[in-house]
């Protein structure tokens, strides 16, 4: 090769040779960064599950203590309840060092773009939501919780005979952030990626949600007790409240028919009762209360406001509350505060917690006999009317002692607190206020008895017994809603009610089985009939309905804004009636709220699911 001409060529090369070093070396240095943040990403991930598994195991440690407390209260009673908000501390704090640790171990630079990247970098961002808001559910949440049991224990009363009310009143704004601080967690989770490519991710996400689902509504009862027991309480002077036993074995739209109640005093904390009575000593008793044309419409025939065991054939308790308040004053000449309402099935919650109460013949109330007997066995052990009506009235006072007397004790407190607010939840004790505000704010609340308003689906079955017997003890209640087809605007909808009348036809006493209807047609004891009412949603239309197959006609009526579809059944003895309702309602993607009326035995509800309407 001539030299001028490798003289040439040579600086070329060179040239091409130092381009190519230019180029390759931000490659090699961008595939090392993507290498080495992707070791990262991977290295801190393995380390955040890890941090993230020890604070649900934390986490999960202290649910179980919790739910193993009623059962264990003999156990709690010996030792000091400090020791048991101690141990409750210390799992809180333990699973919020994970968390903090899991937060801290997802916010490197390697996962904020990570977290950004198009369809790759969902599960990262999954990640990183989860961590921070475990992170933010502990430190926000749990622990100011926590901390409040603890102030409210350390500066409870010298006689534990009431509560500290000022106490309470002290750590209601703590318990308000906490309540603001678990809606915002709960909300952000729902924004992360629902469905990534990597499956795992996702899992932890909705395990996340449902844990938010129970915790959030228990930051916002505490907000809200905080909020409303001081007032209740007689903190700012003395209270007075009606407290009513629902008998579910005849079944009423709140629940069962009022029975024995009892007159409650509250003063700065501490409770006592002024008076006990049963259903006979209200049977004259009306009450001046006008609930409007749909309630009248309804309900009119029944006379609900002159006829006590007929107060509560809405489900909308605050209109039975109402009732009794006016009945009580008319009656006795004293106003009350509010009135409370609940079932044998609420007290079977808060004798689990509070033990047994004795009765003056010695024998034992307890969580295990309380429904059965109050609801069957008490029938067939005193067939006498009025012998009957001293037991449940005996029953009705020893329950109520044995509740207060398991309040002043500090190791029983907290379980009964607890299981207090399990029957509230469940709507099995429901509560209504005589004063404005209070009552705004029990409306919100499950315990607040209300049936829902507005425009949000329902679906909603009320039994009324019609017949006078206590058969609804052996009543079984299954409800499907199913929607179909969409047709102008409108979304097809099927209801089918099964009822089961489980009773047996021999062997019942004759007061349980008594038809005071006097129906024109030939029964059999255990035969029963009941008043079966359909709540619908709003603006909803009833193009058809069946029994058993065949065509029925159903009574058309409203109440606070949902159409209500109602019709007499006879329920025979081992019998199952099924009823077919053909509705015609707004298309709505929610699914409805199921109502569940509380008696003996839960209703089963299915509901099918809602999709758009899109035919």
């Amino acid at each position: 090769m001539p030299r001028r001409w490798k003289e040439r060529v040579l600086p070329a090369v060179v040239v091409r040779r130092l381009r190519d070093r230019r180029v390759r070396l931000p490659v090699y240095a961008t595939a090392g960064l993507l290498l080495a943040g992707t070791a990262w990403i991977a290295v801190t991930g393995v380390l955040a599950r890890d941090e993230l598994l020890a604070a649900q195991r934390s986490l999960e440690t202290l649910r179980r203590q919790h739910l193993a407390q009623p059962a264990a209260a003999p156990a709690i009673a010996a030792g000091p309840e400090a020791t048991r908000t101690a141990t409750t501390q210390d799992a809180v704090r333990s699973a919020a060092g994970h968390a903090a640790r899991a937060h801290r171990l997802t916010t490197g630079p390697a996962w904020f773009p990570a977290a950004h990247l198009p369809v790759l970098g969902g599960p990262f961002r999954t990640v990183r939501g989860i961590a921070e808001a475990s992170d933010r559910l502990t430190h926000d949440v749990l622990s100011p919780l926590v901390r409040t049991v603890a102030e409210l224990e350390s500066t409870g009363t010298n006689d534990g005979r009431h509560l500290n009310l000022s106490a309470l009143r002290r750590v209601a704004p703590l318990l308000e952030q906490a309540s603001r601080s678990a809606s915002k967690v709960r909300a952000d989770v729902d924004d992360l990626p629902h469905g990534t490519w990597l499956p795992a991710t996702d899992r932890a996400r909705t395990a996340l949600a449902r844990q938010l689902d129970r915790i959030t509504p228990l930051a916002h009862d505490a907000a809200a007790a905080a909020r409303l027991m001081p007032s209740m309480l007689g903190a700012d002077g003395p209270r007075r409240y009606l407290a009513v036993f629902e008998n579910t074995a005849e079944a009423r739209g709140t629940g069962g028919l009022p029975g024995a109640f009892a007159v409650l005093r509250a003063e700065r904390g501490r409770l006592s009762f002024e008076h006990f009575g049963n259903d006979t000593e209200l049977s004259e008793a009306s009450a001046d209360v006008d609930l409007g044309a749909e309630f009248n419409g309804l309900y009119g025939p029944s006379a609900p406001t002159r006829t006590w065991v007929n107060s509560n054939m809405s489900p909308h308790f605050p209109y039975a509350a109402r009732i009794w308040a006016a009945a009580w004053q008319r009656h006795s000449g004293q106003s009350v505060d509010g009135a409370f309402g609940l079932d044998p099935g609420a007290v079977s919650g808060l004798l689990a917690a509070s033990g047994p109460a004795r009765l003056p013949d010695g024998s034992a109330v307890t969580a295990h006999n309380v429904v059965d007997l109050s609801e069957r066995a008490s029938y067939a052990l005193h067939p006498n009317f009025r012998q009957r009506k001293a037991y449940f009235l005996d029953v009705a006072r020893a329950v109520a002692i044995r509740l207060l007397g398991a309040s002043a004790e500090p190791a029983r407190r907290a379980d009964l607190f607890s299981a207090l607010h399990r029957q509230l939840g469940e709507g099995r004790i429901k509560v209504w206020s005589a004063h404005s505000v209070e009552q705004r704010e029990l409306l919100a609340r499950s315990f607040g008895g209300a049936l829902p308003g507005g425009s949000a689906p329902l679906a909603g079955l009320v039994v009324n017994n019609a017949a006078g017997t206590k058969l609804d003890y052996y009543l079984d209640r299954r409800l499907v809603w199913a929607p179909g087809r969409c047709v102008d605007g409108r979304r097809e909808v099927t209801v089918t009610v099964r009822l089961t009348n489980r009773a047996p036809v021999s062997g019942l006493p004759p007061y349980v089985v008594q038809r005071v209807d006097d129906p024109p047609y030939e029964t059999r004891p255990g035969d029963n009939r009941l008043l079966v009412s359909y709540y619908a949603s709003a603006e909803a239309t009833l193009s058809g309905a069946t029994l058993d197959g065949r065509p029925a006609q159903l009574s058309h009526g409203a109440e606070r804004g949902h159409p209500v579809f109602t019709l007499g059944v006879e329920l025979p003895a081992g019998v199952t009636r099924t009823l077919v309702l053909h509705l015609l309602e707004r298309p709505e993607d929610r699914s409805p709220f199921v109502l569940r009326q509380p008696l003996v035995h839960p209703l089963h509800a299915r509901v099918l699911p809602n999709g758009p309407c899109v035919g």
